[in-house]
């Protein structure tokens, strides 16, 4: 699924999954900004959900907490989000002893 072009106040609620039903590491959008961002769920409540994001263009991050309604699954991938864990920084050969 591509980002997602309804925003939500427009959802039908039979549409929109419950908060406890995401779990950590789960790729997500959300609704920020009034348009959607990719980003990865890092907690989830029967109320609400966090959320890692990309709040803009750039690779950086940001956190917040989301109501059910301003989140739905993500199947595309986003390289600076998902798979962070498994990121290993390389020293230059260079900097190597």
């Amino acid at each position: 699924m591509s980002t997602p072009t309804i925003a939500p106040p427009e959802r039908d609620p039979a549409d929109v999954a419950p908060a406890d039903t995401y779990r950590k590491a789960d790729p997500v959008w959300v609704y920020r900004s009034a348009c959607w961002r990719p980003g990865v769920i890092e907690a989830a409540s029967s109320r609400a959900v966090t959320v890692t994001y990309r709040p803009g263009a750039a690779l950086g991050t940001g956190v917040d907490t989301f109501t059910a309604d301003c989140v739905t699954k993500r199947a595309d991938e986003d390289p600076a989000l998902d798979n962070r864990n498994s990121l290993v920084r390389r020293i230059p050969s260079r900097f190597a002893a």
